[in-house]
C-alpha cells in the first residue's frame, strides 16, 4: 500500500494492545501520528478515498479485536495536547487530557470539574458526549474544529453534533483536532476540592487499579436530546447486571469486576475475544433476567482472529 508523504510517524503493522486501557487487540495496518493540523489535512487529502481511517485517542473506551483494523489509525500527539482559558472559555487540543483539562481550567476558575474523572481525552469525550456527575460534554461544548475524511478543516457547533447519551453526529473519519468549552465561575479552591472529593467517590467505588475501559454498558434509561441522563426514572446498567448474578463472572482472563458489576476488566490474560464473549453473556443473561437489552458503550472495532486449523 503506498501511503502519502508525512512530516509525523507512519508505522505499518503497529500492534495496538499497548495503546489501549484493557491492553488487547491486533495491529492496524497503519498507525499514522501527525505532527500538526496541516500534516493530518494534507495526508488525509492525498489518502485513496477507499482506505478506512479510524481516530483513536487514549484507548480508554476501546476493544481492538484480536485480529487487528485493516485501517489507518490516527492518534493526535503533542502537536494536539494545548490547552488555554480565555475568561470563561478553555480550548484545548484533542489529545490533552480530561483530567489536564478540568486541573487547568480550576486553576483558572472556570468550573469543567466534571472532566477530572473522566478517562480519556478531549477528542473522544466530544464524540462520545462524556459526561459524569449529571453534567455532559453536551453542556458546556461551544464548538469543535475537525479534519474530514477529505481533508477539510471545519469548524463545527454544537447543534451540529447532535449531541445525545453518549453519543454525537461525528461522521466516521473525521478527527477531532479541537474543541471549546464555557463553564460557570468558580473559585479555584473550591473546585479544587470538588475534584478532589470527585477522586474520593470514584476510587471508593469503581476498580480504578484493575485494567478496564470505564462502564462496560450504557444505563437503559430515557435520555434528552442533549444527553443529559433523566435520573428520575433512570436504571443502572450495574444493578441489572448485578440482579442477574453477573457479579465477577469470568470468561476465561475476562471478568465483570466484583468491586463494580458494569467494569469488565482484563486480570492479566484476557484476549480480546474473552472481553467480547463475555461481555455478550451478560447482555444475554441481563434480557433473560429482566427482558432489558444492555447497550455497549465501550467501542469495539477490528476483526476477529484468523482461525486456527479451519476452526
Amino acid at each position: 500500500m503506498n501511503l502519502p508523504a508525512v512530516r509525523g510517524t507512519l508505522t505499518p503493522n503497529r500492534p495496538l494492545a499497548d495503546l489501549t486501557w484493557l491492553r488487547v487487540g491486533g495491529p492496524a495496518d497503519w498507525l499514522f501520528q501527525p505532527a500538526d493540523t496541516d500534516d493530518l489535512t494534507a495526508f488525509l487529502k492525498a489518502l485513496d478515498p477507499a482506505i478506512s481511517v479510524f481516530p483513536m485517542g487514549v484507548g480508554s473506551n476501546l476493544i481492538v479485536r484480536d485480529g487487528g483494523l485493516r485501517a489507518v489509525v490516527i492518534r493526535l500527539g503533542r502537536g494536539f495536547n494545548g490547552i488555554s482559558v480565555a475568561g470563561d472559555t478553555v480550548t484545548a487540543g484533542a489529545a490533552a487530557l480530561d483530567a489536564h483539562v478540568a486541573r487547568r481550567a480550576a486553576e483558572a476558575g472556570v468550573d469543567l470539574a466534571f472532566l477530572r474523572t473522566i478517562p480519556g481525552s478531549i477528542g473522544g469525550a466530544v464524540r462520545m458526549n462524556a459526561g459524569c456527575y449529571g453534567a455532559y460534554v453536551a453542556d458546556v461544548c461551544t464548538g469543535v474544529t475537525a479534519v474530514t475524511r477529505a481533508g477539510e478543516v471545519v469548524r463545527l457547533a454544537p447543534a451540529d453534533l447532535r449531541f445525545a447519551y453518549r453519543q454525537s453526529a461525528l461522521p466516521d473519519g473525521w478527527v477531532v483536532v479541537e474543541a471549546s468549552f464555557r463553564g460557570p465561575a468558580g473559585d479555584p479552591a473550591a473546585l479544587e476540592a470538588k475534584m478532589a472529593e470527585q477522586i474520593a467517590r470514584r476510587d471508593a467505588s469503581q476498580p480504578v487499579k484493575d485494567r478496564s475501559a470505564g462502564s462496560t454498558f450504557r444505563n437503559p434509561a430515557g435520555h434528552s436530546s442533549t444527553g443529559r441522563a433523566d435520573d428520575t426514572h433512570e436504571l443502572k446498567a450495574w444493578a441489572l447486571i448485578d440482579r442477574a448474578g453477573l457479579r465477577g463472572a469470568m470468561r476465561g482472563g475476562a471478568q465483570m469486576s466484583p468491586k463494580h458489576p458494569n467494569f469488565l476488566i482484563n486480570t492479566g490474560s484476557a484476549t480480546a475475544a474473552d472481553l467480547e464473549a463475555l461481555g455478550e453473556e451478560v447482555r444475554k443473561r441481563v434480557f433473560q433476567d429482566s427482558g432489558l437489552l444492555l447497550e455497549w458503550e465501550i467501542m469495539r472495532v477490528g476483526e476477529p482472529a484468523p482461525a486456527v486449523d479451519g476452526r
